[in-house]
């Protein structure tokens, strides 16, 4: 992954190019000039996701292909927890949850999909996910006929900080 492309109200997406966007403004990044966020635990879970889709192939439900990615992660080192509640907050008052497929290491939010066509729906729903917890990075495993990821990015520089 050399860079990434900022899609307006998304984050950082993932992209092979470099460009990158903050405040408005874009300019030309290479992987070296940028470390990525993460990059250790978001390596492993890619490298979990080519090898549950290389066994299972396509065609299972989302909840299979959890399953099979917390026990390939756990092989390798990782913790991994399952369908976790995230406290959501509005002004610093608790609203509600969301439900995330698996959190890794208590630091990258994975959000497995397992559908032919990924919804564009995927990016914004993991972008949210983020966005209320104080986690930076997401990675959207898709399970489809050809295996592809796609990475986010929460920056917690423009993060409002909550009230208790």
């Amino acid at each position: 992954m050399d860079g990434y492309l900022r899609r307006p109200g998304h984050g950082w997406i993932a992209n092979g190019d470099a460009d990158l966007a903050d405040g408005g403004e874009l300019w030309r990044m290479t992987a070296q000039e940028h470390k990525l966020i993460e990059a250790p635990i978001t390596e492993s879970i890619i490298g979990a996701f080519y090898t549950v889709h290389r066994t299972l192939g396509f065609g299972f439900l989302e909840s299979i292909y959890s399953a099979a990615m917390e026990k390939e992660l756990a092989r390798r080192g990782h913790r991994v927890a399952r369908e976790v509640l995230a406290s959501v907050y509005y002004q610093g008052e608790l609203i509600g949850h969301q439900l995330l497929d698996l959190l890794v290491d208590d630091r990258v939010v994975v959000e497995n999909k397992a559908s032919k066509l990924l919804t564009p729906s995927a990016e914004p729903q993991l972008y949210s996910y983020l966005r209320g917890t104080d986690l930076e990075v997401g990675l959207i495993l898709h399970f489809g006929l050809e295996p592809k990821f796609y990475r986010v990015v929460h920056s917690r520089r423009n993060k409002h900080v909550r009230r208790s």
